[in-house]
């Protein structure tokens, strides 16, 4: 599976449409120990580069931005009982919500794993 990442420190995955989404490990080293996630509510009709959720840290509060448009169709209910799962596993378990695409070439403009490290180096 394909993985693209947004200049936001979004990571995103599709599977069968449905766009998983999640903040960079990067994103979360910079953030320090998340404390709280609020998470967008199901069936919320989004657009790309929109603010969609909020990660507080020890350190501060930070906007996750949509790098793609579409419904959200599931959101990670661990992160509310767990947030530091974030730090753990930033790029997988700690994924934020579910996107039922609705314009699938905004993809195009997303980096993948090379350029994203590049573009993170500076």
């Amino acid at each position: 599976m394909t993985v693209k990442f947004s200049k936001d420190h979004e990571w995103i995955t599709v599977e069968g449409g449905i766009a998983t989404v999640g903040i960079t490990n990067h994103a979360q080293e910079q953030l320090g120990d998340v404390v709280y996630v609020e998470l967008p509510k199901i069936g919320a009709q989004i657009v790309a580069n929109a603010s969609v959720a909020t990660v507080e840290s020890v350190k501060a509060a930070s906007e996750v931005y949509t790098p793609v448009s579409g419904e959200v169709v599931e959101v990670n209910a661990e992160l509310s009982g767990d947030p530091a799962l974030v730090n753990r596993a930033a790029e997988n378990e700690g994924w934020f919500m579910k996107i039922k695409l609705s314009t699938v070439s905004e993809l195009d403009v997303l980096m993948d794993k090379a350029a994203y490290d590049k573009f993170v180096a500076g």
